[in-house]
């Protein structure tokens, strides 16, 4: 459910005050992951959500220089869940470690 229209405002500020204070602090894929989680969670839109989080993601990993992770369509059911259990229990860290366990499955050959 979206926030309310009076909402949109501070939640933003506090997700870029987050992120500004953060950038330097945490790993690539950490800090895009809790990007993507943190954004998704504000649900600013009725549709899109999903799409521009991933994008935000992405564009931290490019920052980096990090490869961009594609979470394929058909696969999103884990993508779906683990968003899912992150939101519920209020848990940013389930999903944290969801997405470096994909992003190690696509890239650790590049590790060895």
């Amino acid at each position: 459910m979206p926030p309310f229209p009076a909402e949109i405002y501070p939640l933003l500020s506090e997700f870029f005050k987050w992120y500004n204070k953060n950038k330097d602090k945490r790993h690539p894929v950490e800090l895009a992951a809790l990007v993507h989680i943190k954004f998704v969670t504000i649900h600013l839109f009725t549709d899109g959500n999903g799409r521009l989080s991933r994008l935000m993601m992405n564009f931290v990993l490019h920052q980096y220089e990090f490869p961009l992770l594609n979470i394929h369509y058909v696969n999103r059911t884990g993508y779906y869940n683990a968003l899912e259990r992150a939101q519920m229990k209020k848990e940013d860290n389930l999903f944290v470690q969801w997405l470096f366990r994909r992003y190690v499955k696509e890239y650790g050959r590049y590790l060895k």
